[in-house]
């Protein structure tokens, strides 16, 4: 193919592209099932702040989120934020596992395709957006770290003053 032809067909490509999530851009759609089979939808939580976690049953760092994850949910779910983590595991048995050393107070969806880690262009695990109460994404987090932590619960906070 020649170099023309592959610029035409990149170039056309591109409005094709899945949107990112990127800070300041609306979020990606995202519609998964939860562990009951129930779809849950991020445009159904539109008016609460909304915390998206992609993670793994392989992934340390998803073992040290988890913890912080609850205390988020139970200090600020009553105050409007929603948190919705998205397992990645090929297999359901190996997020069971996971889910039953480290329980979840918050909802855990599953995408065993891999289908949604695309358009949020998740580059790692696990990775975390912060989305505001309109679907807008405010805050984009690769990896888990202590030291983040107070940053990205004022960051949770600010939002929920906000709407």
């Amino acid at each position: 193919m020649s170099l023309r032809r592959c610029l035409a067909a990149l170039l056309l490509a591109l409005p094709l592209a899945a949107p990112a999530a990127l800070p300041g851009e609306p979020a990606p759609a995202l519609s998964l099932p939860d562990a009951s089979g129930r779809t849950v939808a991020l445009e159904s939580l539109r008016g609460k702040v909304v915390y998206v976690d992609f993670w793994a049953s392989w992934c340390g760092p998803c073992k040290r989120s988890f913890p912080w994850m609850n205390e988020m949910a139970q200090k600020y779910g009553a105050k409007g934020l929603a948190i919705v983590a998205v397992n990645l595991d090929r297999k359901r048995d190996d997020a069971d596992r996971f889910l039953r050393a480290t329980p979840a107070e918050f909802t855990v969806v599953f995408d065993p395709t891999g289908s949604v880690p695309a358009a949020w262009q998740v580059k790692g695990m696990p990775s975390s957006y912060l989305v505001d109460a309109s679907g807008k994404v405010l805050m984009v987090e690769s990896g888990f770290r202590d030291d983040r932590k107070v940053d990205v619960e004022e960051r949770i906070r600010a939002a929920l003053g906000a709407h």
